[in-house]
This record gives structure tokens, C-alpha cells and sequence, in this order.
């Protein structure tokens, strides 16, 4: 049989059946083809496993007991894992503290105004970088170097700065600024900054005709004074990263799509915001989706400059979970404020995710 898939083989040069080459082939060639193909089979599984097991128990697992907590008596020192009655007790608990309210309002307040900051500063700095300025990669790299500071150094850096006694404000008076406004008759100018409770813009009277619950509301909804540093702050050092994405985002974009515009005669401010910007619409959402995320759980930079703030004016979410949890050991109270996070964080997230898996 051998010798006969042997001439068919001479005789054809091409059409060989499968079982007639593999008869050719030694026995130890076949075995050691089987193992290898047994062991690729094998191998992802093995790789994937314990980071797999990891994942369920270090996530999904801890997600469920701060769930578990969040719906139980436990807050004291001692455990109580038992199910607190009326059923989700302590998330209407939560939601009637004038705090809480206070650390949404912040949260959002400083989502907005971080966002916009940084998106827009890094959006004119990688348009001044892309034009080829003298200096440019040294800038470059200039501008990038707060994003490698912690929010801790970020926090007590800019705490010093915004101290109202030796801070900013000794600039104010060394420039005269001041003594200018004395002199035509206004107050000197001396912001609290990180220690004003006032809020600016308050927007209760004009939503209370709308929803006349917010007339009752213990906060003002508008933007906190206190928070406007810890905003300059974060879109300081998170401003790098905005630039440095939409660089990448204008490597990509052709040459000659700016010659063409050229062209047709539009000029240097046409191309940038009517060709490439409206080609880095992709690079925008991505960044607001990054830098949301980032905002949304923000704790070390807040907890390094200012805390809770004067009135609550600089709490979010990440402090009140700190708060509760290791300073007042309200644990259930902790956990479902924690849990809120993880919501609202999974609101900007999974949306995302599941845009870019559905175009896959």
C-alpha cells in the first residue's frame, strides 16, 4: 500500500489524499504534531486561569459582599451582617443626609468643570505643539510632566499655593493688584479660596419652579468656591494627558488632507476646526471617557488639599465613603455609597464598552 501512494505520488505530483500522506509520514512525527497541537489547545486555559480566579474573587466577589453590607445592620465596630429592615434602609438613610447631597453636587460640579478644562487646555496645547513651535519637544515633554505626579504631591503642592495667608495671594500684593483696587475704591482682595463656603450661581430658586422639592433642599446647587482650586489643580496635572492623546490623534491624520484644504483656500484656523477637529471627535469621547472615570472616584488629590472643605463645599463620594467608613465605622452606610459610585462610574463605562464591542 506504501509503494502504491509512492508511484501515485511520482505519477500525480499534486493530488495526494490526506490518509495516503500521513501513512508516509513516521509514527514519532505524528505523535509529537498531536502533542503540540493537545498542548496549544491547553495552554490559553492555563495562562487565562489565575488571573481569572483572581478577578471573581477580588472583584466580583468583593463587589458582592460591599453590596451585602450596604443592605445590612453592620454599623458599629461589631459585625452584623444580618439584613437591615426595612429592606435597603440605609441608602434611604444616605439620600436624606444634607451631606450626601452636598458630595453629589461637588461630584458633578467637579466632573464638568475638570473636563472642560482639560479637554479644552489640551486640546490648544497639542494644536501649538502641532504647529512645529521652536522648542516644541522640550514643551512637549514639559507639559506632559504633571501626569506623572501623584495626586497626592498634585494636593499638597496646590494646598500651598491657595493657602489664603502665604499663598496666591501674597502674589496679589506683591503685584499691586491690591493696592489698585483700594485705590479706586473697591474692597482689598483677599479670596478665602479653599476655606469659602459660599457658592456661586445658585440655581435653587429658578429649578425650585420646577421641582419644588429643591426650595426645601439644606444646599445651594451651584458651583462651590472651595472647589474651584482642587478643579485648577486636577486640570492642571490631568491636562498633559489630554495633549498628549490628541497628539497621537493628529499623527493619524494624512498630510494631504490639510494640503487639500490649503488648496481650496481655507486657512491655518479653517483646517484646524473644520478638518481635524471634527477627525479627533473619536479622541475627544475617549478622553472624556477616561478622564470621567478619573473624576468620578477622585479621592487622594480632594483628601490632600482640602478634605471635605468648609461646609462640605470640596466632599464627594470618595471622602464620604472615607468618613463613614473608617472614621465614623459606619460600615453599611460606607459600603452603599460605595456602591453608588460603582454605579455611577458603570454608567459612563459600560455604555462605552459595549459601543465599541457592537462596531467589532
Amino acid at each position: 500500500m506504501k509503494a502504491k501512494n509512492r508511484s501515485q505520488i511520482s505519477a500525480d505530483g499534486s493530488a495526494v489524499k490526506a490518509e495516503s500522506v500521513a501513512s508516509l509520514r513516521p509514527p514519532a512525527q505524528i505523535a509529537t504534531r498531536a502533542r503540540r497541537f493537545r498542548l496549544d489547545d491547553a495552554l490559553p486555559p492555563l495562562i487565562l486561569t489565575p488571573a481569572m480566579i483572581a478577578s471573581i474573587i477580588f472583584v466580583y466577589a468583593f463587589i458582592a459582599i460591599t453590596i451585602w453590607v450596604s443592605l445590612s445592620k453592620w454599623g458599629t465596630l461589631r459585625m452584623d451582617l444580618n439584613l437591615r429592615e426595612p429592606f435597603g434602609f440605609t441608602y434611604q438613610q444616605m439620600f436624606a443626609m444634607p451631606r450626601w447631597h452636598a458630595s453629589l453636587r461637588n461630584m458633578f460640579v467637579f466632573t464638568t468643570l475638570f473636563l472642560i478644562g482639560s479637554i479644552f487646555f489640551g486640546l490648544l496645547l497639542a494644536m501649538l505643539l502641532d504647529r512645529k513651535l521652536i522648542g516644541h519637544s522640550i514643551l512637549r515633554n514639559v507639559f506632559l510632566f504633571p501626569y506623572a505626579l501623584s495626586f497626592i504631591v498634585t494636593g499638597i503642592a496646590w494646598r500651598w499655593i491657595f493657602n489664603p495667608e502665604t499663598g496666591i495671594n501674597l502674589l496679589f500684593d506683591g503685584l499691586g493688584i491690591n493696592h489698585l483696587i483700594t485705590s479706586m475704591g473697591g474692597p482689598p482682595f483677599k479670596p478665602g479660596w479653599t476655606t469659602d463656603p459660599s457658592v456661586l450661581f445658585s440655581i435653587n430658586d429658578w429649578l425650585g419652579n420646577i421641582f419644588p422639592a429643591v426650595k426645601d433642599m439644606s444646599i445651594q446647587l451651584g458651583i462651590p468656591v472651595a472647589l474651584i482650586p482642587v478643579v485648577i489643580a486636577a486640570a492642571w496635572q490631568l491636562t498633559g494627558f489630554s495633549m498628549a492623546m490628541y497628539i497621537a490623534g493628529m499623527a493619524t491624520i494624512s498630510p494631504e488632507l490639510r494640503e487639500a484644504a490649503r488648496i481650496d483656500g481655507a486657512n491655518e484656523f479653517q483646517i484646524y476646526t473644520n478638518v481635524i477637529m471634527p477627525l479627533l471627535r473619536p479622541v475627544t469621547v475617549s478622553t472624556a471617557i477616561i478622564l470621567g472615570h478619573v473624576s468620578l472616584k477622585i479621592f487622594d488629590l480632594i483628601f490632600a488639599m482640602t478634605g471635605s472643605g468648609p461646609g462640605f463645599a470640596t466632599d464627594v463620594p470618595g471622602i464620604f465613603v472615607f468618613d463613614q467608613t473608617f472614621k465614623a465605622t459606619k460600615y453599611n452606610l460606607g459600603a452603599a455609597a460605595s456602591v453608588v459610585m460603582l454605579f455611577l462610574v458603570s454608567l459612563v463605562i459600560v455604555p462605552y464598552l459595549w459601543s465599541n464591542l457592537r462596531k467589532r
